[in-house]
């Protein structure tokens, strides 16, 4: 099942192993964290929004309060922002703390809270994800706050402790 998931996330990666998928998985994710924190620059850091869009290949649309837009690379993500990707489509989302959730064809997923103020100790991550498939790596928040990261599915809820996963909700029942 785990080499299904890599392979649907990406078809170009070697699933020999799925301890090797991971490690190329996350020198993948951390590549991406390194070129958004190189981007990141004081402006960006007051407009409210928790994450950023990367690697964005398909459509994906992202619903908001005021309405729907069709997401690409550097698309910014808030609270409350719903992702839904097509059936061919992959994004990866690079929140503020360093987390990298990477969501995969047929996904919906809804940024319920985040909160990232490690000067204040105040700390919060829920996301939704309704269907679909998602590879998640943790960033600063799971390691200085991990009891406050959560990921939610139909089904169950997850506690994150610091580490590196592929939930799958797969798809709604009738």
């Amino acid at each position: 099942m785990f080499n299904e998931l890599v392979q649907r996330f990406n078809p170009r990666v070697s699933v020999e192993s799925p301890k090797k998928s991971m490690r190329a998985a996350c020198r993948a994710c951390a590549a991406v964290l390194g070129l958004l924190v190189a981007q990141a620059g004081p402006a960006s850091a007051n407009d409210g929004h928790v994450a950023t869009l990367k690697g964005v290949t398909g459509d994906i649309s992202i619903s908001r309060k005021d309405g729907s837009i069709d997401a690409e690379a550097g698309t910014r993500l808030f609270v409350s922002d719903r992702i839904v990707s097509g059936a061919d489509a992959s994004a990866g989302i690079i929140f503020k703390d360093g987390t990298v959730l990477t969501v995969g064809p047929s996904a919906d997923l809804l940024v319920r809270d985040y909160t990232f103020e490690p000067k204040r100790e105040k700390y919060e991550f829920f996301v939704y994800l309704a269907r679909g498939a998602a590879l998640y790596a943790s960033g600063m928040m799971g390691k200085l706050s991990p009891e406050t990261v959560k990921v939610a599915t139909p089904i169950a809820t997850i506690g994150v402790r610091g580490t590196r996963f592929i939930v799958d909700a797969g798809q709604p029942r009738p």
